[in-house]
């Protein structure tokens, strides 16, 4: 069982104010291709699995928007980190 649930909201700084979306597009394939559980949501997206894991998907999240072109990304992070098991499904069954 996964022992953490990431929420990460990434902000890369574009060029000329253009938009954020095909950035966060890209955030979002680096997840995907992570293979770990996740879901995306409006304003942040929530990935499920071992700390390290995450942790590692995140680094490379950031990476990826200096090499598409942001010259620096703020990333809003939310950590639940539990031993002894945590999933998404667990936090929010009573609103199924």
């Amino acid at each position: 069982m996964a022992n953490s649930l990431i929420s990460i909201q990434i902000i890369p700084k574009t060029k000329n104010g253009e938009s954020v979306i095909p950035y966060v597009d890209e955030a979002i394939k680096i997840i995907d291709e992570s293979g770990v559980k996740y879901e995306v949501h409006p304003l942040e997206t929530t990935m499920e699995g071992e700390l390290t894991v995450l942790m590692s998907v995140i680094e490379k999240m950031n990476e990826r928007m200096i090499e598409i072109g942001s010259s620096n990304v703020i990333s809003q992070v939310k950590i639940l980190y539990q031993p002894s098991g945590i999933t998404m499904d667990q936090l929010t069954e009573k609103y199924s």
